[in-house]
C-alpha cells in the first residue's frame, strides 16, 4: 500500500504541474490577444468541483457577497473562474467564443464580440491553440537542463563494462557473440549503453564489437531490427552481462526463510542452468506464460519451485524448495552494474547545463517519435496504457532526480500527443486554422461541433482501450 500511495503521489504531482502549465499557455496567449477566458480548471468538473474562486465559502472569506448562479447552474462571468475538478483526466481553459469541450452551443449562437475567440486574426487563434504544446516542450528542455545542472551526469562508460553483453539466439546468428562489447556502429561511437544503442543498432548497417580486446565489424541484414522485438523477445537481443548473485534478501520472504543470503548465485532454476540475471528473467516469463489461465491449484504448483543456490562464503551448492508469490518473486534484489564498474561523474555549470540539456531533450523528442511507429504493431498495442501504465514508471521511494527526468519525459509525450491533427486536441484546431489561412475559409459552426464531438469519442476509446491495457496487466 505504501509502495502505491508513493507512486500515486508522484504521478498526481507530474500531471498537475503538466497540466496547469499546459493549460497556463493557452491562458496566457489568450490573454495577451485579449481573448476572454471563463474558466481555468486543474481536472475537469463535470456536476462538481473540489474548489472554485466563485464558490460562496471563497467569497465570503473575501469579505463579498456571494454570487447567484443562473438558471444553467453556471455563476456569471466577472472574470477567470479559477478550479479543481473531481475527474483527473486533465484539465481545460474555457474560452470565450470558441468550440471546445464545454460543447457550449448557446453562446456560439449570440452575435460575435470583440473579445471573443471567433472573432480574432486566423495568426492569432493558432498561436493560442499551440500555447500548450510550446510550453510543455519547452518545459522539457528546461527541466532537462536544471537536472543536469543541479545533479549532473552519471554514467557508466562502455568500454569499460568488461564483463560483456548477452545475445539472443537471433544476434547470435547475426554474428555476435556473449561476452562482446558494442563500441560503435555507422562510424558513431557509444558512450555509454542505453536506449539510444539499442535504437541504433535496430537500424545500423554495421555494428563495432569489442572481442577478446579486438574491434570486430558485423554486418547487419537488411531492412535492420524491430526495436519492440529487441526489447519484447524472451530473450533480449542485447543485454549487459551480469551475473546471479543476490544482491539483498528482504526480510520475512520466502528466499529469507529458506536461508538464502546476500553474496548467493542463483546457479540453477527448476532444474535449467543460470549464469546471469538474464537467465533467471527468461525463466521467470516462462512461468508467468505457463500461468495464463490456470486455476489456482495449477498456480500454486507451479509457484512451488526448486532453485539450487552456490554460497558465498562457500563453494557448496545447496538446492532449495520455496513458493514464489502472486508477482513470481521470492524476496532477492538483483545486484547491478555499479557493483561492478565505476561510474563517471560530470558536472555542468549553468551555462553548460542550458544546450546540453536541450540537445538531450530534442534527442529524447526525436527517440519518442521514431519509436512510435511500433505503436500500429500487435505487440505495440498491448504497451499502450493510461494511468497505471504511468505511474509503474515511477520509483517506489521517492527520487527527485527521477521525479524530475520523468516529468520532462512525459512533458514531452504530452507536447507530441496534443499536437496530432485529431479533432478535439490542439494539433486538430491548428489544422483547421492552417486550412483556414491557406484558404481564407472558416469552417462552419457545424463541422467545427460534429470534428469536435468524434474527436472526442475517439480520445474517449482510446483512453477506454488503455485503461483496459491497465487492468489486464494487474490481473496478470
Amino acid at each position: 500500500m505504501e509502495v502505491f500511495l508513493i507512486r500515486a503521489a508522484q504521478l498526481i504531482l507530474c500531471l498537475s504541474i503538466l497540466i496547469v502549465l499546459h493549460e497556463g499557455g493557452h491562458f496566457a496567449l489568450a490573454k495577451l490577444f485579449g481573448i476572454r477566458v471563463e474558466k481555468f480548471y486543474l481536472f475537469f468538473d463535470y456536476k462538481f468541483r473540489f474548489f472554485s474562486t466563485y464558490s460562496k465559502w471563497w467569497r465570503r472569506l473575501r469579505g463579498k457577497e456571494p454570487l447567484q448562479k443562473d438558471e444553467k447552474g453556471n455563476y456569471p462571468y466577472v472574470g477567470t473562474e479559477y478550479g479543481i475538478g473531481w475527474i483527473p483526466l486533465g484539465g481545460y481553459v474555457k474560452i470565450s467564443g470558441m468550440i471546445d469541450e464545454s460543447m457550449d452551443r448557446d453562446q456560439m449562437k449570440q452575435p460575435a464580440q470583440p473579445w471573443e475567440f471567433r472573432t480574432k486574426p486566423a495568426w492569432q487563434r493558432l498561436l493560442v491553440m499551440l500555447g500548450g504544446v510550446i510550453v510543455n516542450f519547452v518545459l522539457a528542455l528546461l527541466i532537462y537542463s536544471a537536472i543536469l545542472f543541479t545533479w549532473g551526469k552519471s554514467y557508466i562508460p562502455i568500454r569499460d563494462m568488461t564483463m560483456g553483453f548477452t545475445y539472443n539466439e537471433k544476434a547470435q546468428t547475426i554474428g555476435f557473440r556473449n561476452g562482446d562489447i558494442p563500441v560503435g556502429a555507422d562510424g558513431e561511437e557509444f558512450s555509454e549503453y542505453n536506449t539510444d544503442v539499442l535504437r541504433t543498432i535496430s537500424n545500423a548497417h554495421e555494428v563495432k564489437v569489442l572481442r577478446d580486446g579486438k574491434e570486430v565489424s558485423i554486418r547487419m541484414p537488411e531492412g535492420g531490427q524491430s526495436l519492440l522485438e529487441m526489447l519484447q523477445g524472451e530473450r533480449p537481443f542485447i543485454a549487459p552481462y551480469l551475473p546471479s548473485v543476490i544482491d539483498t534478501v528482504m526480510s520475512g520472504s520466502a528466499a529469507d526463510k529458506q536461508g538464502i543470503a546476500k553474496g548467493d548465485r542463483i546457479v540453477a532454476f527448476n532444474g535449467k542452468p543460470i549464469d546471469s540475471w538474464t537467465d533467471y528473467d527468461v525463466q521467470i516469463n516462462r512461468l508467468s506464460q505457463s500461468l495464463e489461465g490456470a486455476t489456482t491449484n495449477d498456480s500454486l504448483r507451479k509457484r512451488n519451485i526448486t532453485v539450487a543456490v552456490l554460497r558465498a562464503d562457500s563453494s557448496r551448492v545447496d538446492t532449495i524448495k520455496l513458493l514464489l508469490n502472486s508477482n513470481l518473486q521470492m524476496g532477492i534484489g538483483k545486484t547491478y552494474a555499479l557493483r561492478y564498474y565505476k561510474a563517471v561523474d560530470e558536472e555542468y555549470g549553468l551555462l553548460e547545463s542550458i544546450p546540453k540539456g536541450f540537445s538531450y531533450g530534442v534527442n529524447v523528442f526525436c527517440g519518442y517519435v521514431s519509436d512510435l511507429k511500433y505503436l500500429f504493431t500487435k505487440e505495440g498495442a498491448k504497451s499502450v496504457g493510461s494511468f497505471g501504465a504511468i505511474g509503474s514508471m515511477f520509483p517506489t521511494a521517492w527520487d527527485w532526480q527521477r521525479f524530475w527526468e520523468l516529468t520532462a519525459f512525459i512533458s514531452i509525450i504530452l507536447a507530441f500527443m496534443n499536437i496530432l491533427p485529431i479533432p478535439a486536441l490542439d494539433g486538430g484546431h491548428a489544422l483547421f486554422l492552417l486550412i483556414e489561412i491557406v484558404f481564407r475559409r472558416k469552417f462552419s459552426l457545424k463541422f467545427q461541433e460534429r470534428a469536435q464531438m468524434i474527436g472526442m469519442f475517439l480520445l474517449l476509446a482510446l483512453m477506454v482501450y488503455a485503461i483496459g491495457n491497465d487492468i489486464f496487466r494487474f490481473l496478470l
